[in-house]
């Protein structure tokens, strides 16, 4: 077969564009440090960092819950904390009251002092965190004690809050309210407050309603209990999606990123060798017809 010069000029420059297409790509590859700029570059590429980066989105979401979640549990157990130790002024002024050398007087002044406790009981029960309020179950917007009432108003909710911490995973954040600010806590106060009032009372009278007081207390031990035990499981979760960060982030670092060394050197080389096929084309191409004819 004879080879003509046309068929030299048409083999060389295919190559020559060939060459600059890899040597384009490659330099691409480095001012991106990726792989791919385009899904075109590789599908399977393009299609597996889809995959990775939906895995980073959702275990970014899971964090922004996290912090919701902490919200809960710590404003929760604040307020707990607080309820417990205004249960244990009323207990101790009941042990006072109990004692039959305290006269009417002063044991009325025990009731106003039990009786302000009592209300702030109630707030520590409507406590809001935002425009929710965190002891009525899904029912955050609702308030869930009310004074004015005689006797008191309670309408706790009592599905429990749960937010997803991990795929599939839900944990329940919130206090059931029921539990700790129920109708019969404020049954028990009233009435304690009606003996304290009353002058035929007397100090074993008043001291029965010690039992009461200590149930209520051992409701709220429990229950914080029970919610520290959630707290920590949900610090143990967060280290975990931590870690699951620092590997999704490392998965989709090695499908997308170059090795940055080992391309640039595969620069260099395809430079020469654009350069030495630069060099030989013009060897072998004749430029003009004077060429031809010597």
């Amino acid at each position: 077969m004879r080879v003509t010069q046309s068929m030299i000029a048409s083999s060389m420059l295919r190559n020559l564009s060939q060459s600059f297409d890899r040597m384009g790509t490659l330099q691409e590859q480095v001012a991106s440090q990726k792989k791919i700029n385009r899904p075109s570059d590789d599908p399977v590429i393009a299609m597996k960092g889809v995959t990775y980066r939906r895995n980073l989105l959702e275990i970014e979401q899971f964090k922004r819950n996290y912090g919701e979640a902490y919200n809960w549990t710590e404003n929760s157990d604040a307020a707990l904390d607080k309820t417990g130790g205004a249960m244990q002024r009323i207990r101790e002024l009941t042990v006072q009251a109990g004692n039959d050398t305290y006269d009417a007087e002063q044991r009325k002044s025990i009731s106003e002092e039990i009786r302000q406790l009592k209300e702030h009981i109630a707030e520590l029960g409507n406590t809001k965190f935002g425009d929710k309020y965190l002891f009525n179950g899904t029912n955050t917007l609702e308030k869930p004690i009310n004074l004015s009432h005689e006797p008191a108003k309670t309408s706790t909710n009592a599905e429990p809050v749960q937010i997803e911490l991990s795929k599939g995973i839900f944990v329940s954040v919130n206090v059931n309210g029921g539990q700790i600010f129920s109708p019969e806590l404020f049954e028990d106060l009233d009435a304690l407050i009606g003996a304290l009032e009353d002058p035929e009372s007397t100090g074993e009278d008043i001291g029965g309603y010690l039992n009461q007081l200590d149930g209520h207390m051992n409701n709220i031990t429990n229950t914080r209990a029970n919610l520290g035990a959630r707290h920590n499981r949900i610090e143990l979760m967060e280290v975990r999606t931590g870690e699951m960060e620092v590997i999704s982030t490392k998965i989709m670092s090695q499908n997308e990123d170059i090795d940055f060394e080992r391309t640039v050197t595969d620069l260099t080389v395809q430079e020469s060798i654009h350069r030495a096929a630069l060099s030989i084309g013009s060897r072998i191409i004749q430029p003009s017809l004077i060429d031809f004819l010597r």
